[in-house]
């Protein structure tokens, strides 16, 4: 930090089209320097935001903030959210493992890359809340360190044995379930340790474990307004202790950077794999598939809250007020 006129804030933020009027400079904070720096894979600098304060302003995992706050680390969140997407598809199954529904889940073993991980967050969540499964009945098996150091674990999360992966243990049989992407099985960009890639993942042929998730996601949606986010901005806390006027600033630099891309998008001048995928969420969630503030995602930020307590991700529940900087 320099002065109130000049501030200089180390930023860690992956390329959105929604923020790239902001990371070209064509839009800026008032009397605010973003110092922009790329850190890959990205979810490095999770942990080095959380274990080490790095950055002023980062990008963060949703859960990976809420337990690290929970856990007193010095940091909270402004309600802009970079990534969504619903968690009905994605997680699958082997052919042989006898799981037909979701409650056969329970006494299997199922591989997700770290138990903390956003989307096995929400995915247990909605399973539990959905599909009336008992998740402390299935074991989860992890091949990664959660972020927050200080995190510990239930009794039925295990880790891959030595020399073993999430993808060579479902190929094999070992495990019955994973999760694909970057949550699990197959993921991108995994140390080579943990991601065999002589093992083909889809051999045996692997099943989504919810049929036709496209139905289910909207009737979710539908039903309890909950849109799952996957990333949010995060400051340190003295950031704002030292000018509490830049949450709004900075706030509101977030939300016209994403007004000129929404604006692209809907006059159909926007492309890419991005375009593509907000214009189909829009179709569930209306006109603006990234919404932002407090009261627009309270369902979806309680959801999540709710689903970290009842995963023993955090000891207690907290209003989302206590968590998200009230705009």
């Amino acid at each position: 930090m320099t002065t109130d006129t000049d501030l200089s804030l180390k930023t860690c933020l992956r390329n959105y089209p929604h923020t790239q009027a902001l990371k070209t400079g064509a839009m800026d904070v008032p009397g605010v320097r973003l110092d922009f720096v790329d850190v890959k894979p990205h979810i490095a600098a999770f942990r080095r935001m959380v274990r080490d304060l790095e950055f002023d302003v980062a990008e963060l995992a949703p859960t990976t903030y809420i337990i690290a706050r929970a856990y007193g680390v010095p940091i909270i969140a402004l309600p802009v959210f970079f990534s969504r997407r619903f968690h009905h598809a994605g997680l699958v199954v082997r052919p042989d493992s006898g799981i037909t529904e979701p409650t056969d889940l329970e006494g299997k073993t199922v591989g997700v890359r770290a138990y903390s991980v956003t989307t096995g967050v929400w995915t247990r969540g909605i399973l539990q809340e959905e599909y009336g499964v008992d998740i402390d009945k299935v074991t989860w098996m992890v091949d990664d360190e959660e972020h927050v150091e200080a995190l510990r674990l239930p009794e039925n999360v295990v880790h891959v044995p030595e020399g073993k992966s999430l993808a060579g243990m479902i190929a094999a049989g070992e495990i019955d379930a994973g999760f694909l992407g970057n949550a699990g099985i197959g993921r991108q960009g995994a140390p080579k340790e943990n991601w065999n890639k002589n093992v083909p993942v889809k051999s045996p042929e692997l099943r989504e474990l919810i049929p036709d998730a496209e139905a289910a996601e909207r009737s979710y949606y539908e039903r309890m307004g909950i849109y799952p986010m996957h990333s949010t901005l995060v400051l340190k806390e003295e950031v704002l202790t030292a000018r509490p006027a830049l949450a709004r600033d900075i706030f509101d630099a977030f939300a016209a950077a994403k007004d000129a891309y929404l604006a692209e998008l809907r006059a159909g001048t926007a492309a890419g794999t991005d375009a593509e995928k907000h214009r189909a969420l829009a179709e569930i969630v209306g006109e603006d598939p990234l919404p932002y503030g407090l009261e627009a995602n309270r369902a979806s930020i309680e959801a999540l809250i709710r689903y970290a307590h009842g995963q023993q991700l955090i000891p207690h529940m907290v209003p989302a007020e206590d968590v998200f900087v009230d705009l």
